[in-house]
């Protein structure tokens, strides 16, 4: 490496002193003529200096066409290697030559770029194939090529004081790996499938499918794609080009916002267009990654961006992406914001990431700061991106397409959205509207009126409720898809659970005080959960949780807990640790993060996440077994109404081989999916059982469910002194009361008297769901309906990814929240981003009328531009 390194060092002076003598020559100042020398010795320079140059190609607006246009060439018109360098190439990474491998191959590259080329061939099972080789001699002229501009920037950071401010050396340290890693094309296989499968089901969007068989570091074979170079997009049919470039600007930002990994080279040379306009990526040599944390404050800046907040966005801004913004002044968070305001508002018919990045880097860089190497490779991409965007279209209303984006994953509405949402609910339900605002003065109710991050911005004020439907205040009637988020099982008001109430509110509505009704209710829980034998009342799910972790640190005297991301378990700090609203860390090791103010940063440092369906949760419970109290998780996570044996058996083994409690939150579940809960589906018997919902028929009600030697540690010993240091305290004056214990006892008594509810539940959860996506495939509208066993979710997107995280990440929540809004006017109430739920009461009539509702309304939402690209 020396030598190459000499030499590259060599002719980067002697090219650089070239380049500025023919600059400063007379008659060279004009940007054509200017181009075309920078041209000239970018491609001397090499492959490092070439990915400058294929950025350079897109920026017409910096250039004018006519100067950008020199750089065109960079895209896919560099010369190839030489034939035999290419013969040796395949056959030292194939293993063999090239003829025994493939049926035929095109020895004349379809396409050469500036670290690879790409041949035609064909498979011996007729299969067309690309070939993209790595050119031979590339990987040493990179490696020199970053060891020489890596000693320049060391020197100038020593010598030149703007350099160190602007931290040239390390920003090129962070991108070198990425530059460096383009040659290794099994590493380029990895992002490749992953983004594949990232947009799988997206008819507007494609990725090559790999051969992996014949997959090294240095040669890739895969599908091979025939459509229009991005370059000439202007070949497309006419009726195809109109929505080209909101479709590339789209694809673009769904990777990097919502799927986290993003294509950071996307310059024509890399997209080639289907004949039916989908965009097709190419060359995924360099790929950035964006946390979960960097996601969550890009969105929190752009959604203050969209909202005009200005002051708010330069903090976010400055908090997340900005070397010493906590240093920053208040005057200068104040200049940021201005500049921001001039970029998104001023300028936004003619957004420009270079000139906003430029700005606010030199507002950074007079006040002492920088910006964070974190988002260098997005800027990149988005500066190469956008560029792209515009040669496409040079009339694109970038900005206004951002927007729109933005605003789809934003659960509230736009402007206009709201205001005739407004309009039509306020005019169906006048004295609900009424009835709200005046609430406002006095109640805070954060389930239904005020909800946590979850908008309900109309929400229902109900006047009576029987069976499947509701009736609202002002008289209208909606068919109910929600059951009180789960309770109602049996529909609203049966007539068995009604009895039992009336008869235990006419004996007096005892509590604090042993009753029939509370036995009973604890004998039909015990016995619904064989092998755990004991049963401990509370008032509601929340309690549930707090109880049986109570109990397993009793037992273990450890204080750690464990749980699974995107599992909800209640308000309590525990409960809501990573579990809907906010992800951190890497998928396969969760960070755990509050979601709430508030809560105890003790106690959420103490939680370990896991990822459901993960085996890399078990090595996380391995190391820190000796500090885990217990285990809990949704065996049935509602977000995805699926159960993973395999997982959950496997998580009972590690429980038992290190001595942890294993408890299953089964508060929505247990009772719904089966009678005894998704545990009696997976085969798999927890350590403690948490119930709720249902357990109550309709009034507050939990549950504690297990093992004897763990649920008697709430039972005292009769010597108070040993209580206070070996028992867990439990308790609650309303906990066992008699109304709820009697309505309780009707509904699981009426539920195991009646085993035929269950399987007739799950047949209408199958049955609707195949009517309802029916309906949004017969409209055009990218859908995806999961449910079973009563249980069921509607997301507008195309993917169907496996993690909850993922599930979030992608899906149109402003589509999903007017989905709602748009359903009552057609006689359904459907919950604003939550779980659905069918109960025994729904008939097939009624779900034929769902169906129906839900085709008029993504009919009509398609019409008012909700799916639009």
């Amino acid at each position: 490496m020396v030598l190459p390194a000499a030499v590259e060092a060599v002719r980067t002076v002697c090219w650089t002193a070239a380049l500025l003598a023919g600059h400063l020559a007379p008659g060279r100042r004009d940007p054509r003529r200017a181009a075309a020398l920078l041209r000239r010795y970018l491609y001397r320079m090499g492959p490092l200096y070439l990915k400058a140059g294929q950025i350079l190609g897109t920026q017409s607006g910096l250039w004018g066409p006519g100067a950008a246009a020199e750089f065109r060439s960079f895209f896919a018109g560099l010369p190839p290697m030489a034939p035999a360098a290419l013969r040796r190439t395949l056959a030292r990474s194939l293993g063999a030559p090239a003829d025994r491998v493939f049926a035929s191959f095109d020895w004349t590259p379809v396409a050469a770029g500036t670290v690879a080329q790409v041949h035609r061939a064909t498979l011996p099972s007729g299969e067309a194939v690309a070939v993209k080789v790595v050119k031979e001699g590339v990987p040493e002229r990179l490696h020199a090529s970053a060891r020489v501009l890596g000693l320049l920037l060391h020197l100038a950071h020593l010598l030149v004081p703007a350099c160190r401010r602007f931290d040239l050396r390390g920003q090129f340290a962070e991108l070198r790996p990425a530059l460096l890693g383009q040659f290794d094309l099994r590493a380029e296989a990895r992002h490749q499938d992953r983004i594949r499968e990232n947009f799988a089901g997206n008819p507007r969007v494609g990725v090559p499918r790999l051969y992996p068989e014949h997959c090294t570091d240095r040669v890739l074979v895969m599908e091979f794609v025939d459509g229009v170079p991005g370059h000439e997009a202007d070949r497309l049919p006419a009726d195809r080009r109109p929505d080209l470039a909101a479709r590339v600007q789209e694809a673009f930002y769904c990777m990097a916002y919502f799927h986290g990994r993003f294509h950071v080279d996307p310059h024509p040379g890399n997209v080639v267009f289907g004949a039916g306009g989908e965009v097709v990526f190419l060359d995924f040599g360099l790929v950035g990654v964006l946390s979960e944390d960097d996601r969550w404050h890009l969105s929190a800046f752009y959604y203050a961006c969209v909202r005009g907040r200005w002051e708010l966005a330069a903090d976010r801004f400055t908090g997340a992406f900005v070397v010493g913004g906590d240093r920053l002044s208040a005057d200068c968070r104040t200049e940021l914001a201005d500049v921001l305001r001039h970029h998104f508002e001023d300028r936004s018919r003619r957004w420009s990431t270079m000139a906003f990045f430029r700005d606010a880097a030199m507002l950074l860089h007079r006040r002492g700061a920088r910006l964070s190497t974190r988002i260098t490779l997005l800027a990149l991409a988005l500066l190469t991106g956008e560029g792209f965007v515009y040669d496409v279209d040079p009339g694109f209303d970038l900005w206004t397409h951002n927007r729109r984006f933005t605003d789809r994953f934003s659960p509230y509405q736009s402007d206009a959205a709201r205001e005739t949402f407004r309009r039509e609910i306020e005019a169906r339900a006048p004295r609900a509207a009424a009835l709200r605002a005046a609430a406002a003065d006095t109640l805070v109710a954060p389930t239904h009126l005020d909800r946590f991050v979850l908008p309900s911005t109309f929400p229902l004020v109900v006047r009576s409720a029987a069976g499947a439907r509701l009736t609202d205040v002002d008289g209208n009637v909606y068919l109910d898809l929600s059951g009180g988020y789960g309770p109602h099982i049996l529909g609203y008001g049966h007539p068995v659970v009604r009895e039992a109430i009336h008869r235990a509110v006419a004996d007096g509505a005892v509590n604090a005080l042993g009753n029939p009704a509370e036995f009973a209710l604890a004998r039909l829980l015990a016995q619904a959960f064989p092998g755990q034998g004991r049963a401990l009342l509370c008032n509601s799910g929340t309690e549930a949780v707090l109880v049986a972790i109570r109990l397993a640190r009793a037992w273990t005297n450890r204080r750690r807990v464990a749980k699974c991301e995107g599992h909800y378990h209640g308000f309590s700090d525990h409960g809501q640790v990573s579990s809907w609203f906010r992800y951190s860390g890497d998928p396969h090791r969760p960070r755990a993060v509050a979601n709430s103010a508030g809560a105890d940063p003790r106690l959420v440092a103490d939680t370990v996440v896991l990822q459901y369906g993960d085996p890399a949760s078990f090595d996380r419970i391995a190391a820190c077994a000796a500090e885990l109290a217990c285990v809990i998780v949704e065996p049935m996570p509602a977000a995805l109404a699926e159960v993973d044996r395999g997982f959950l058996r496997r998580l009972r083994q590690e429980c038992d081989r290190h001595g942890i409690v294993l408890i299953f939150d089964e508060v929505v579940t247990g009772f719904r999916v089966d009678y005894g809960g998704a545990q009696r589906l997976a085969g798999v018997r927890p350590d403690l059982t948490c119930a709720g919902k249902i357990i109550g028929g309709g009034l507050p009600c939990g549950a504690v469910v297990g093992r004897p030697h763990l649920v008697d540690l709430a039972r005292t010993t009769h010597d108070p002194f040993l209580d206070v240091t070996a028992r867990a305290f439990v308790g609650g004056t309303m906990s066992g009361n008699s109304v709820t214990a009697a309505a309780g006892a009707a509904t699981l008594g009426h539920l195991r008297a009646h085993p035929e509810i269950y399987p007739a539940l799950a047949r209408r959860t199958d049955l609707l769901t195949g009517l309802l996506t029916g309906e949004a495939a017969a409209a055009g509208v990218p859908c995806r309906i999961t449910g079973s066993r009563s249980i069921f979710s509607v997301t507008f997107d195309h993917a169907s990814p496996r993690r909850i995280r993922d599930r979030l990440a992608g899906s149109h929540l402003q589509a999903s929240v007017a989905l709602a809004y748009y359903l009552r006017k057609h006689g359904v109430y459907l919950p604003e981003l939550h779980t659905a739920m069918l109960s025994a009461a729904h008939t097939e009539d009624d779900l034929a009328q769902v169906a129906g509702a839900f085709g008029k309304s993504v009919r009509e939402m398609a019409d008012a531009g909700f799916f639009a690209h």
